[in-house]
């Protein structure tokens, strides 16, 4: 569909103070962008012969954006969910060779193909509801042929479905077994960032900055070679402990720092400085039984951007629900409804470091979802219901 004027509807445009309402809205679309958002009744004459669509009043904001998955990945972790319910804790268990680590044997071991096929499910959870925008994470290789077939089957997925796919190194995400870290970051992950790269793999770089990963001095040599390549980073900072990751990630003027349970006051203030995006997490709150809330408060007084994504992950946060994502945010860390659709719009798109959506209006990609709601808080309030009613993807019902 190449021009279409939708009317008759409620226009969540996020572009101003609250959701930016707009009563009686219209949207004019052409080339899979916004040509114009507004009142129908302010419609510019040059849009009054585009072929009408009535919306039957029903709820338009941008598409929701996944700002942090781990969708791509061999095998399931449904054991260590039982033990971690008989007690053990996530630390333990990554010691005694689960966790992450477990993950890396069978991604190791599945092909590219069976990687793609095992992601696509997941990966059509988020999209009908409403997703238009996934960041896929590599991280479950850890050498350099594992991470390169990871982010080659995440490249893969967007040409087998309707979205738009970002993909993320994080060879940076454990440390392989009786190996130095050291050597490791040195030896194997940062060559094979070079090589993703070369390969035109990588949109941006993560690592795991934690007790049982990687120091704040290892992320940087990684962020250093980053930056040589002209990649942005962003990173897991403070989950389980405060290490100084997110002081590591301000001080590289990182996209964004994701989970940040154990960030400071101190930490807030650089993350506002250097224009950095909180990414919340609560799916992985919810499944470690974490007690540690992000610092919510302080990221409103300094006025950090706060994004919610899933993490979708085989571990942490087996969630493949945006929406459950939301009303979590607003249950477990006490975020208003506003905030979390503005984290899975405006803000998500900020952590990726796009410009070209996350907000209804003129010049930015066409991603919307169209809801059969009254309310936009409807979206974050319900749980385990889907009232999606339809998904535009540059500007095409999809």
């Amino acid at each position: 569909m190449d021009q279409a004027l939708l009317c008759n509807a409620r226009l969540a445009t996020m572009a101003g103070p609250g959701y930016g309402l707009v009563e009686r809205g219209a949207l004019a679309l052409g080339g899979g962008r916004i040509l114009w958002a507004g009142p129908l009744d302010d419609l510019p004459p040059e849009h009054a012969a585009l072929p009408r669509h009535d919306m039957g009043g029903r709820l338009i904001t941008p598409a929701p954006i996944d700002c942090h998955t781990h969708l791509v990945h061999g095998g399931d972790r449904a054991r260590e969910f039982e033990l971690r319910l008989q007690g053990a804790s996530y630390a333990e268990i990554a010691r005694a060779g689960g966790g992450i680590l477990s993950t890396v044997a069978a991604t190791r071991a599945a092909s590219e193909d069976a990687l793609v096929a095992s992601a696509l499910p997941r990966l059509d959870a988020l999209l009908a509801e409403g997703v238009a925008t996934v960041e896929v994470k590599s991280g479950y290789g850890l050498d350099r042929e594992s991470e390169l077939r990871m982010l080659r089957a995440a490249r893969r997925l967007a040409t087998l479905r309707p979205v738009r796919i970002l993909t993320t190194y994080l060879g940076a995400h454990a440390c392989p077994p009786d190996t130095d870290a050291d050597v490791y970051i040195d030896a194997t992950c940062i060559p094979s960032l070079h090589a993703a790269h070369a390969e035109g793999l990588v949109d941006a770089v993560d690592g795991f900055c934690e007790g049982i990963a990687f120091t704040p001095a290892q992320i940087a040599r990684v962020f250093d070679a980053s930056r040589a390549l002209g990649l942005p980073v962003k990173l897991h900072a403070e989950q389980l402990t405060h290490t100084g990751g997110t002081a590591l990630a301000a001080r590289y003027n990182a996209l964004s720092a994701d989970h940040v349970e154990y960030a400071t006051d101190e930490d807030a203030r650089a993350l506002a400085a250097a224009g950095t995006v909180a990414v919340l997490l609560p799916g992985a709150f919810y499944t470690l039984h974490e007690t540690q809330a992000p610092p919510i408060a302080a990221f409103r007084a300094q006025g950090v951007a706060m994004a919610l994504a899933s993490d979708c992950n085989p571990g942490s946060s087996p969630l493949t629900s945006l929406l459950l994502a939301m009303n979590m945010g607003c249950t477990l860390f006490r975020l208003t409804p506003e905030e979390a659709l503005r984290g899975v719009t405006v803000h998500a798109a900020a952590a990726l470091g796009l410009t070209d959506c996350g907000r209804l209006a003129p010049g930015l990609r066409a991603d919307l979802a169209v809801w059969d709601v009254a309310n936009p808080a409807e979206l974050a309030w319900r749980i385990g219901f889907n009232p999606l009613h339809q998904r535009w993807l540059e500007g095409a019902p999809c």
